[in-house]
């Protein structure tokens, strides 16, 4: 029998709703389903789920109006590995359904695997759920004997090839500029290669993957409700979700355990500068043992190369909804405890004062401009939130450390940003932090010129630094390293608006279409926003994300939103949706959420609060697009990266969400999970909750209730 369901638009779509519709027809040869689940625009095909129960072809398609996206393997819908050799794997037995039952909106397949050991029973349940198909596989094991060194699957097919893949947090489009390093997951497509992480590696579960078609370009995500594997033979065993590429096919999955990557089996990323063995991850499931999995299968047009994923993200943020906030750690709490802690990094110096990066001022005298530094930024934030946090001495404090910036020593291709106040010296050129102080020192100028401040040093700097900067970018022949660069549009936006300086917005605009025709088919996705790593990361699709919307205010030109809405897809993949089980450690110990949290980048793979910095743009954008959610997620980001707030104000840098760890005690990989390195206190963990704080005030968010 056939089974159709209208059901409604994605959030966003501007075509109406249409109502429930069902219709009947009989199947020649073999019990049929078909569930017919959204329209993804006014011209695009229905996409319809079609299932059979029986031998021969896919059990399971995904179709978008009559053609395949995504299908199950033709040995059968459900594949059981029973064995395991050489770090992998093997001995694979595979099943097809021969029963179907309709209930209610639930296609649900029946079936048995017979083995030499003994039986599984297998049942497949699908429904439409939030422009997605839900399906819940159940297996139970029959045997009278525990199952061993068993290996349970859900796999799906898109018929494409290429490395247009997404994991998010984890690896786009093959991350071809984090390559270089040998420190990050590679993936070319190329057939056999495989790219399977644990479950709780990924801020938004998902495996999304985009190609090439006749008549246009399509995509295909598997979404996961990530869950620890039961029988696990390794202590905290999860799932884990991936690709893996085949000859004219790209196989999207999820497996009980084995993980892989680089060309490696039974491997995971577990410190910054590489991979190391995580071997026997099977199961040994006993007699009537039971393991169910949940997942969402989604197809879906792709308007152009480089935009698939981004249907994927808006999918997963709504399964999760990730907006609620219970439990948080209010504003006013954050800020006045991140404003207590700022003091302790005072340093009066000859030349005036600033907010040092490191604790120990004595042994690393160092102010910084930008990065982790950010000694410019409480110059902009103290001016918006002194009167609420009643700091007596802000203005002060304003004054001496932006002068103090303003004294930074200038070179051919921009200034130094990092001020050793004892030895009164300049040093380090880093073009990110550049951007960044002069984002910060634009944002001072502003409402100190409201405020009867004396800004005459200040806007000296700042002219002389978009000068510089102007004219490097206006040159012929200029070419970003990297998406970082994108750190500088904002600032010289915002020069246009401070000085009245036109080139300031001519060379804004052209790096802006630089790096649009750089990264946004993917190709090159968006990269190098950090110091530390040159890899795919979340500062960098930060960097242009900024960049693009200070654009769009700057000009209200349409292109600039869309290439920021873009960029925000990205940025949004590093976010984490959904709250992880923790292992006993120093996040249990706080009942830690991590929803709210962003993953750094393909290489340091901990979290941090770094998305804190990002909540004024996300929020302004939600309101440009029409998009009441991302506001909500915004206030999410800043009130969950409250947490772990010491008493002082303090909080570390890395909390260890998955098997990854930094900093701190690397002895044993088995307890990396859950734990927390909290000495590594650079001043960005202060400055950056100050800065976005600031910005949300001036916006009208009720930071204070």
């Amino acid at each position: 029998m056939d089974h159709e369901i209208i059901r409604p638009l994605p959030r966003g779509n501007p075509a109406a709703a249409v109502p429930v519709c069902p219709g009947y027809r009989l199947a020649l040869g073999m019990l049929f389903s078909s569930l017919l689940i959204a329209r993804a625009g006014a011209s695009d095909p229905p996409v319809r789920l079609a299932a059979h129960a029986g031998e021969g072809g896919a059990n399971v398609r995904l179709l978008l109006g009559e053609t395949v996206l995504l299908k199950s393997p033709a040995e059968g819908l459900w594949s059981i590995a029973m064995d395991w050799q050489d770090d992998w794997p093997t001995g694979w037995v595979h099943g097809s359904p021969a029963s179907y039952e309709q209930v209610g909106d639930w296609t649900i397949l029946r079936g048995r695997i017979r083995t030499p050991a003994g039986d599984w029973e297998i049942s497949d349940a699908y429904r439409p759920f939030k422009d997605t198909i839900q399906g819940i596989r159940r297996f139970e094991w029959k045997g009278r004997e525990a199952a061993r060194r068993c290996t349970l699957s859900v796999r799906f097919l898109a018929p494409g090839e290429g490395d247009n893949v997404v994991l998010p947090g984890i690896l786009y489009h093959g991350n071809p500029s984090g390559a270089r390093s040998g420190r990050v997951p590679v993936y070319t497509g190329m057939p056999g290669e495989e790219a399977f992480y644990e479950e709780h590696r990924f801020p938004m579960p998902y495996a999304s993957f985009e190609w090439a078609s006749a008549d246009g370009w399509r995509g295909a995500a598997l979404h996961s409700l990530p869950c620890p594997t039961p029988f696990g033979h390794r202590p905290d065993q999860w799932w884990s979700l991936g690709c893996r590429a085949l000859g004219g096919a790209t196989e999207l999955a999820l497996l009980s355990g084995p993980c892989a990557s680089n060309g490696r089996r039974s491997v995971i990323k577990e410190r910054q500068r590489g991979f190391e063995p995580y071997s026997d991850a099977w199961l040994e499931v006993p007699p009537g043992g039971i393991v169910e999995k949940t997942f969402r299968l989604q197809v879906y047009p792709v308007a152009a190369e480089g935009r698939g994923f981004g249907t994927a993200t808006r999918a997963c943020l709504d399964l999760f909804e990730p907006y609620g906030l219970h439990g948080l750690p209010e504003f006013r709490d954050i800020i006045t405890s991140k404003y207590r802690f700022s003091q302790t990094r005072w340093h009066a110096a000859r030349t005036g004062g600033g907010f040092c990066k490191y604790p120990n001022a004595d042994q690393r005298p160092f102010f910084v401009i930008g990065w982790c530094g950010q000694a410019a930024a409480p110059g902009y934030a103290l001016q918006v939130l002194g009167d609420k946090l009643g700091a007596a001495n802000a203005d002060e404090q304003v004054v001496r450390s932006l002068n103090t910036v303003a004294q930074a020593r200038f070179y051919d291709g921009g200034f130094h940003t990092w001020y050793d106040f004892k030895k009164d010296e300049w040093s380090n050129i880093e073009p990110l932090s550049q951007g960044q102080g002069m984002h910060n020192m634009a944002n001072a100028i502003r409402v100190a010129r409201g405020r009867g401040l004396d800004t005459a040093p200040w806007e000296a700097f700042l002219r002389h630094a978009c000068d510089v900067h102007a004219d490097r970018i206006l040159a012929a022949g200029w070419t970003p390293p990297s998406t970082s660069e994108g750190f500088f549009i904002a600032p010289l936006c915002q020069g246009r608006e401070l000085f009245g300086e036109k080139r300031y917005l001519a060379a804004a605009r052209k790096a802006g279409e630089v790096l649009a025709q750089r990264h946004l088919a993917m190709r090159e996705p968006y990269w190098g926003g950090t110091l530390d790593a040159s890899c795919e990361d979340k500062e960098g699709a930060y960097a242009a994300l900024q960049g693009f919307l200070a654009l769009y205010e700057a000009t209200h030109e349409p292109r600039y939103l869309e290439w920021a809405g873009h960029a925000l897809d990205v940025v949004l993949t590093y976010v984490v949706v959904w709250d992880m089980d923790l292992p006993a450690g120093r996040l249990r110990d706080h009942a830690f959420t991590t929803r709210g949290w962003t993953a750094v980048s393909v290489q340091n793979m901990h979290i941090d609060a770094y998305g804190v910095l990002m909540t004024p743009e996300v929020y302004r954008l939600g309101g440009l697009l029409g998009r009441p959610d991302l506001q909500e997620l915004a206030l999410v980001m800043f009130r969950s990266c409250g947490q772990l707030i010491d008493p002082y104000g303090s909080q570390g840098e890395q909390p260890q969400h998955t098997n990854y760890v930094q900093g701190g005690d690397m002895t044993d990989p088995a307890r990396f999970r859950g734990g927390y390195h909290e000495t590594w206190t650079v001043f960005w963990i202060t400055a950056h909750f100050l800065n976005a704080a600031a910005q949300l005030q001036e916006m009208g968010v009720p930071i204070w209730k």
